[in-house]
């Protein structure tokens, strides 16, 4: 695939993906707000306390087989139909062990509440699976306008039977019922569209030749999964189900921002570098510019999360919710190094390199393990505060191993990181010194704060036309042009 097609099929399939997830995710934010403020806190605790084990475990479904398919450039029929059958039957093993296992996680937590709503949940494994190959596919093929289509009529179906039962005093079962009944109307639309289906065959031999990549990265995913969650597991233990609930809200409006900023653009990337992983002038220059895009993405939307926290979690969820400010407030100072260091990740796996992937992870996840040894002896503040170091060591471990992978100088990668966080600083710190002269309501605050900071924000980069602008702006105009054809 030539240069030119190749980039625009990139192009198209991020554009897909974002608008998936900006369509997908706001429709999900637009229900969560509803059930935030018909449901309690700890409602929301009692959820985040179950999906702890089912987010774990939901990694054994395909112990990294699925990342094989993409890396992995020929593909054959065995190849899919043998992981669909791993996969369904993983998933089933999951199910019974999640489903008897209520009682220990109940009694682990102190609730008895937790049995009945982690049996019901424990189906989401088999369900995930029926619908998993079909996706890779998909994605294998950069085919992210079917993926969007129908994440968001599944994410709006789900969200109605959420509401719906919600508003008829059905309290934390409307959240299991929006969780379950999404997998499913994903699954149906999926097998539906697709027209895919498995054949009558399955290889051992066919598995073993993903294994070998799929393994590390596996187990790479096992380290995120259990370290992703593990501060809900903490807090979830010590603290009470109200407070997780806090905590769980901040994170989970951080991420919105934080993830997604990053998310398609990281969705589209892993198949695509894997395209051109032999070649490696265009994958250099394809990370380069990427890393620009992302750093200008990622710090106007922190800068502008930062300042107006408090206006959107009292507009959005009601008084309730106020104890997550300070909690989401903290979680920003740290958010930039996860988009960044998602991008930078995809130089190992797309290049085949799980083993210096895999490496990597464990060096990352020890340091977390410091920082979860500090919230369970000081807190959950102490924890936050501890994760901005974690998170900004996380990151220069991985400036180094993209470095070496690409044979690029560590300034390379980090100036336009320092560039860009020193522009949303100063720009946050001018508009609070301008906020602090003003005397406006919450609502003319959080409109004036918004529109202040994204002027100077985007005109400092400007004025001094910075690589991350001029990237952003190439690609608005190569997608103008695209258009006009």
């Amino acid at each position: 695939m030539d240069t030119t097609n190749l980039k625009t099929k990139g192009l198209k399939a991020f554009i897909w993906d974002f608008l998936g997830k900006l369509s997908t995710q706001g429709m999900g934010f637009v229900v969560t707000i509803f059930l935030a403020r018909l449901l309690e806190p700890s409602d929301f605790g009692l959820i985040a306390m179950i999906m702890v084990v089912v987010g774990v475990a939901q990694v054994f479904t395909d112990v990294g087989l699925g990342g094989a398919l993409i890396q992995r450039r020929k593909v054959l029929p065995i190849h899919y139909s043998s992981v669909f059958y791993f996969n369904i039957t993983i998933a089933s093993i999951l199910t019974c062990i999640t489903y008897f296992s209520a009682d220990f996680v109940a009694e682990f937590y102190n609730n008895q509440e937790l049995i009945p709503l982690t049996q019901s949940i424990s189906f989401l494994f088999v369900i995930s699976a029926f619908s998993s190959v079909q996706a890779i596919r998909l994605r294998k093929q950069l085919n992210y306008a079917t993926l969007t289509k129908l994440s968001f009529i599944s994410s709006l179906l789900s969200g109605c039977v959420g509401i719906l039962l919600a508003l008829n005093g059905f309290g934390v079962w409307s959240l299991v019922a929006q969780v379950i009944s999404q997998g499913l109307f994903y699954n149906l639309l999926l097998w539906k569209v697709t027209h895919w289906f498995p054949g009558f065959s399955f290889s051992f031999k066919a598995l073993k030749q993903l294994w070998g990549y799929g393994f590390r990265m596996f187990l790479a995913s096992l380290l995120e999964a259990v370290f992703a969650r593990i501060d809900f597991l903490i807090i979830g233990k010590v603290f009470s189900a109200s407070t997780l609930g806090y905590f769980q809200r901040a994170k989970q409006f951080n991420s919105l921002v934080v993830h997604y900023s990053s998310a398609s653009l990281m969705a589209v990337m892993f198949p695509l570098l894997s395209k051109v992983q032999n070649d490696l002038p265009r994958f250099k220059n394809i990370i380069l510019k990427s890393l620009n895009l992302l750093c200008l993405v990622v710090f106007v939307l922190l800068g502008g999360l930062y300042l107006t926290a408090e206006e959107l979690i009292i507009f959005l969820f009601s008084d309730k919710w106020l104890p997550s400010v300070k909690y989401m407030e903290i979680l920003i100072l740290s958010g930039f190094s996860y988009p960044i260091s998602a991008l930078l990740v995809n130089v190992l796996s797309s290049r085949g390199n799980s083993k210096a992937f895999l490496k990597l992870e464990i060096l990352k996840k020890t340091l977390h393990l410091f920082n979860f040894v500090n919230a369970y002896f000081y807190g959950i503040e102490s924890y936050l505060y501890g994760l901005i170091i974690v998170s900004s060591l996380g990151l220069i471990l991985n400036i180094i191993y993209a470095g070496r992978e690409l044979n690029f100088k560590i300034y390379t990668f980090i100036r336009p990181i320092l560039l860009q966080m020193f522009i949303s600083t100063a720009s946050v710190t001018l508009v609070f010194q301008l906020i602090s002269i003003l005397s406006l309501n919450m609502f003319l605050g959080f409109i004036f704060k918004s529109l202040m900071f994204t002027a100077l924000y985007i005109g400092i980069n400007i004025i001094f036309k910075t690589d991350s602008y001029i990237e952003f702006k190439n690609i608005i105009n190569f997608t103008l042009q695209k258009k006009l054809n």
